[in-house]
């Protein structure tokens, strides 16, 4: 009788360690920045500093705090929400200047290549990424 409740025991001791694992597995938020539905579509032909790698674009209206299309390389593109990470509020904006973001308030940089994560300032966050596709040859849809 002893050696059940031994056993029995062990299997409650677990049963709780893997319901205390589970129930810390709660999603992860990606970013601070407020989730705004939206999408829209940038005409490359309009855009065509999108077609010239290094290259960025400003739209405002769009996300929480307008969004930067980044050109990585034809064909690559990028899109971020321009709240800054660390001041987030609708009037610090990212402000873009090639592979080079900077916001107004903060002074914090982040580097639009790869993944916008920051490189000098308070900001410890990337800025917050958004999908891309590309519909044709001259036509991304941007979304989230």
């Amino acid at each position: 009788m002893k050696q059940l409740f031994l056993k029995s025991g062990k299997y409650f001791i677990f049963f709780l360690i893997l319901i205390f694992i589970l129930g810390s597995c709660n999603k992860i938020q990606d970013s601070q920045v407020p989730n705004v539905p939206f999408s829209f579509t940038v005409n490359l032909n309009i855009n065509n500093e999108l077609n010239i790698p290094g290259n960025s674009l400003f739209f405002p209206g769009m996300g929480y705090g307008g969004v930067i299309v980044y050109c990585e390389m034809p064909g690559s593109y990028y899109a971020y929400d321009a709240t800054c990470t660390y001041e987030i509020n609708q009037t610090c904006k990212v402000r873009n200047d090639g592979a080079l973001g900077t916001c107004s308030c903060c002074k914090s940089q982040f580097i639009l290549i790869g993944g916008a994560f920051p490189s000098k300032g308070p900001a410890a966050a990337p800025l917050k990424q958004y999908n891309v596709s590309q519909i044709n040859e001259f036509t991304l849809r941007v979304y989230n």
